[in-house]
């Protein structure tokens, strides 16, 4: 029996936010077993979290793919440590694919994850995308594990009607849009078809990417976002040199327990 915990990430709101499946073990499962589970939870991530000497190992996997990096199930992982299963710190280390991760508990109930800086780069567009939107970007980069699309307005951002049969053939895990915000320093959508995920919720890991382009759009190293999906998100972000501050809220949701032999 294990335990499993559903937690909104990035909002307050029983309904908002992205929910990620939190899975706490005594050690690892098999890959299959835990890509099964991911299957069954439906959701757009389920975080395997590996308590070693005080730190923590933490593995992520989408509905049909283990992913490299995810923000908004590591926010989850951490709540639920610190909310729930009372991790004395104020601060979590995370070893993970993508290196050495951490959560810092806020004064104000948030948590801040410190996550390695992804800077985009300029590219061509490729036809997939060009095709696979019905409005055209102005700009386009590429980054580690995704292309960025940069619009021109929030009101752009909003109107996309994404192809994803199209967008799933992009050979990258997915796409991130973005535009000046109305009453946030800007706003994305992201999309994930070749992970399963047509349009994630809210995106942790595509700050990483967004804040140093934002930053050095802006001016400004601390920022305010909106993800604009039907649950919408919020998040603060901050680019450091070589490391990117995520920070939000994240609120409980379901806390259950998994009968497997």
């Amino acid at each position: 029996m294990l335990k499993v915990y559903i937690v909104n990430a990035f909002t307050r709101d029983d309904f908002g936010g992205n929910p990620a499946a939190v899975v706490p073990l005594q050690h690892w499962l098999p890959d299959d077993l835990m890509q099964k589970m991911a299957a069954q939870h439906n959701l757009a991530e389920t975080a395997f979290v590996v308590s070693v000497d005080n730190e923590f190992s933490i593995r992520w996997f989408t509905p049909t793919v283990e992913v490299d990096l995810c923000g908004h199930a590591t926010l989850a992982s951490a709540h639920i440590f610190f909310s729930v299963l009372k991790f004395p710190d104020q601060k979590i280390k995370f070893h993970s694919k993508s290196g050495m991760l951490a959560a810092i508990k806020q004064e104000d109930g948030s948590i801040c994850l410190d996550f390695p800086v992804n800077p985009p780069t300029s590219t061509a567009m490729p036809p997939e995308i060009r095709q696979g939107l019905n409005i055209l970007p102005g700009e386009i980069y590429t980054s580690t594990f995704d292309y960025l699309a940069i619009f021109e307005n929030q009101d752009q951002i909003e109107n996309l009607k994404p192809d994803f049969s199209m967008l799933a053939k992009v050979e990258a895990r997915g796409l991130i849009t973005a535009a000046p915000g109305k009453s946030s320093d800007f706003v994305a959508r992201c999309f994930f078809p070749q992970s399963g995920i047509n349009e994630d919720p809210v995106t942790g890991s595509a700050y990483t990417v967004l804040a140093p382009y934002w930053s050095k759009k802006l001016g400004k190293k601390k920022m305010s976002a909106i993800q604009l999906s039907s649950r919408r998100g919020y998040v603060n972000c901050e680019w450091v040199n070589e490391r990117v501050y995520i920070s939000g809220h994240a609120k409980t949701y379901l806390q259950g327990e998994i009968h497997i032999n």
